[in-house]
């Protein structure tokens, strides 16, 4: 299937859309608008649409029922007028809440069914529900996966995922100015969360302070840590130095990027970051830990620095060395901006398209 093959090509598009603002949501949405500008018919089923009435969203079990129903239903529809089901699956209850459903509506309209499964803690999930997993997907045509780290984790449960990596827009991520000037900049652009250990990268940059006491830290991203990292800060007197920003709209991330000297990823489990591919493309070295699917994605000392999990010392001393050292940050950059070429759409859209091929061209049973 070429690009032109695409044309009346019908897709519904299962997953989240911003706000908020993250990294599945915003690969749904680039997606959509990617393929509709390839000529397929994109019809995006949303599942995290906002709860009505907004009182349902504070009462824990019925705003399940309230989601779920209007979300089947629409699955329901959108499956008589689709070619192919395209869903963006995670682990946990957002697999058996969302995927799963729309897995069986598909096969029971026969809609042709590709599962795109993303997130760093697919093994603990599978160890849990492996099981029941393997047999929803027996009833789907492919499972694709945008690293060879799930890719291996799947494998190991039974199933045979293929390789479809994300996909970064470098005219959405420009890169910034190559010449450094002023205080280090840091950036983290990921959510506050316990699994992203932002507190590491934190006491790392009080590392950075010891050396450029003008640096500034800039934490992009909301959740329920943010109340214990504020306080993390101030108690190290590193108020006037760290801002919390928030979550970003993409536009706002790109400019936020273009200021950054570095960019550091703490995360104790992952798969394929985007902020990662963002930093890459906005001219950003990157310091980040080798956890999950970070290895197969980024080579330590030649397109990024790989330093351990929870090891705020051994992140402080990367992010040291680079800035101590033009020309190392300046190969990095070089490395990054090589590195963030493989992901663009033109050459991602030849394997999709023809994962959809395969996947409409057997007859459903």
């Amino acid at each position: 299937m070429t690009a032109s093959g695409l044309r009346g090509l019908r897709i519904g598009l299962v997953g989240p859309l911003p706000p908020p603002s993250g990294g599945m949501a915003n690969q749904t949405r680039q997606l959509a608008e990617l393929l509709t500008t390839a000529g397929a018919t994109v019809t995006t089923v949303q599942v995290n649409a906002p709860y009505w009435p907004q009182w349902i969203a504070k009462v824990p079990g019925l705003r399940s029922v309230f989601r779920l129903v209007p979300y089947v239903a629409t699955l329901w529809l959108v499956a008589g007028r689709t070619d192919v089901f395209h869903i963006m699956a995670n682990s946990g209850w957002s697999w058996h809440l969302f995927a799963a459903p729309a897995v069986w509506v598909a096969r029971i309209r026969r809609v042709a069914v590709v599962v795109n499964y993303r997130g760093g803690e697919a093994e603990r999930f599978l160890l849990r529900s492996g099981s029941t997993v393997r047999f929803t997907m027996r009833r789907t045509c492919a499972l694709i996966v945008p690293s060879g780290f799930l890719q291996e984790v799947f494998s190991r449960f039974g199933m045979h995922p293929e390789i479809v990596p994300n996909i970064i827009d470098l005219s959405r991520f420009p890169p910034r100015d190559p010449v450094r000037s002023g205080p280090p900049h840091l950036v983290v652009a990921r959510n506050l969360e316990p699994l992203y250990d932002n507190a590491t990268a934190i006491r790392a940059f009080q590392m950075v302070l010891t050396h450029y006491p003008q640096a500034h830290l800039t934490i992009a991203g909301s959740g329920p840590e943010e109340r214990v990292l504020r306080r993390l800060v101030a108690d190290q007197g590193m108020g006037d130095m760290v801002q919390f920003a928030g979550r970003l709209e993409r536009d706002a991330m790109a400019a936020l990027y273009r200021s950054a000297d570095l960019v550091l990823n703490p995360s104790l489990a992952d798969n394929m970051p985007n902020s990662i591919l963002e930093a890459w493309s906005s001219g950003v070295p990157v310091v980040s830990t080798n956890v999950g699917g970070i290895p197969h994605l980024a080579r330590d000392g030649v397109n990024a620095s790989l330093v351990p999990p929870s090891d705020p010392v051994a992140m402080g001393q990367s992010c040291l060395a680079l800035l101590s050292d033009a020309s190392v940050w300046e190969a990095r950059v070089q490395a990054g901006l090589l590195e963030a070429k493989r992901y663009t759409w033109a050459c991602v859209q030849p394997v999709l398209f023809d994962v959809y091929r395969r996947a409409m061209a057997p007859p459903l049973h």
